[in-house]
């Protein structure tokens, strides 16, 4: 039962449950208090054990119920057991199959119990087959209908066939509880898919949305993206965040410590140590929001905001033909209405980066410093207008860095209205960014290097 419970736990987990060993143990000692004969204690149990917030115990609920409902097998236009015959009929003139031999003669076991109606049986049956065709394994759905043969095979499928396959009198209703069989497979199939899979899923369709290209998102893939921007914001603030917390010890002052151990003859009772301030990056962003790049702006924004608790002094810029700052905007306003209030007031214009970086020299200019990261997401197309890359020669003057995040791939740099190769010689680094991918490779390589 124990085994049983942890396949429980298991698919449990596929829905989003987060679910430690500990609480795995948790769950067992539960289930051995309270035991299997009242469902609903034991799944009231298991949320008490398991869940920790009411949304989780929702998903629980319904993840118990389907689990141990899959051995309930209903039989609703299965054919009645055939009525007894005649004796003295059946021992004159026995039944003869399609080769003559009288019924029961090369019978098999799994006809003998459609025959006999034993639901109980059955649905045993089939359980000992699922388990054996390693159903719990199914990942995808085109997998259910090779699983539902693998689990019919194991019960007697092709003993059947023949059977059936020899005429006679019951060979009709054989058939009709053959495909009844094959739709009760079927189903108990589906849900182990559901049960089983559904973690698969969508962690595949996780990894297929953060390969994506950013620009080219279906509009039903939008808030799932959101998640995952989100979850891995919170993933490398907690990674990058951490270490800021302890100071570090810094190397032994032999001259300060000698001076403060005068009083002992110089044996060093108190130690003076030569510590330094760990500062925080600072980071300004600048997002190119024209109708070209649009969507690829609003990730970001979202996934640097959400980055709060390992960056601090986080300044926001939003452009198309000028620039105006969004960082009170983006505190303010949930993210997603502080989106839409940025694309208002600047978004989907014609980009002008000529311009834009004059705004954003009066805007800003004056407090970079050596500690500040200049981040601009743009495809540095400005429609033909003066590219002005000495202002993007003084920001990379006065800041540590400049980072530029282009869309548009390396290949494109340059053609058309492209002024790309007249920026790129002031870039530290300048990287092809379209998909979340490739940000988050970017934005954990500036952490790192200023952890």
């Amino acid at each position: 039962m124990s085994d049983v419970l942890l396949d429980f736990v298991r698919a449990a987990r596929g829905t989003g449950i987060r679910i430690s060993p500990a609480e795995s143990i948790d769950a067992v000692q539960a289930m051995h208090a309270l035991g299997w004969e009242d469902r609903a204690a034991l799944r009231d149990g298991l949320g008490l054990v398991l869940a920790k917030t009411a949304e989780e115990k929702a998903k629980l609920a319904e993840c118990f119920d389907l689990f141990f409902a899959r051995s309930d097998m209903k039989r609703p236009e299965a054919p009645e057991p055939e009525p007894e015959q005649d004796p003295s009929v059946s021992d004159q003139q026995p039944m003869a199959g399609a080769a003559g031999e009288p019924q029961g003669v090369g019978g098999s076991v799994l006809g003998e119990m459609l025959r006999a109606g034993d639901l109980a049986e059955l649905a045993a049956r089939m359980e000992r087959a699922a388990e054996e065709s390693g159903v719990r394994n199914i990942s995808v759905f085109t997998q259910v209908n090779l699983y539902a043969r693998r689990m019919l095979e194991q019960m007697g499928l092709r003993e059947l066939d023949r059977e059936i396959a020899r005429g006679g009198p019951a060979a009709a209703k054989l058939r009709q509880g053959r495909d009844w069989l094959r739709g009760e497979a079927r189903a108990l199939v589906e849900r182990n898919l559901q049960l089983f899979a559904r973690g698969e899923t969508e962690k595949y369709r996780e990894e297929m949305l953060r390969r994506a290209r950013l620009s080219s998102l279906d509009r039903r893939d939008v808030e799932r993206m959101r998640v995952l921007v989100r979850a891995m914001a919170r993933r490398l603030a907690a990674r990058y965040a951490r270490p800021r917390k302890h100071a570090r010890r810094g190397m032994l002052d032999a001259r300060r410590t000698l001076r403060r151990n005068m009083p002992w003859g110089g044996i060093p009772f108190r130690t003076i140590w030569k510590t330094r301030k760990i500062e925080k990056p600072r980071l300004m962003v600048l997002c190119d929001v024209s109708g070209s790049v649009a969507a690829v702006a609003q990730f970001l924004l979202l996934f640097l905001w959400s980055l709060h608790e390992a960056l601090s002094g986080l300044r926001a810029f939003a452009f198309s033909n000028r620039c105006i700052e969004v960082t009170e905007i983006l505190a303010r306003l949930p993210i997603e209405q502080a989106g839409a209030e940025i694309m208002v007031q600047v978004g989907f214009g014609s980009s002008a980066y000529g311009a834009s970086l004059e705004d954003f020299d009066r805007l800003a200019m004056r407090e970079l410093n050596h500690q500040t990261t200049v981040l601009i997401l743009g495809d540095a197309r400005g429609n033909r207008t003066e590219a002005r890359a000495d202002l993007l020669r003084d920001i990379a003057d006065r800041s540590k860095q400049v980072i530029w995040l282009n869309p548009e791939h390396p290949m494109a740099w340059g053609t058309g209205d492209s002024d790309m190769p007249r920026y790129r010689p002031y870039c530290k680094l300048a990287t092809h960014c379209a998909t979340l991918d490739q940000l988050e490779r970017v934005i954990e390589d500036l952490l790192r290097a200023s952890a």
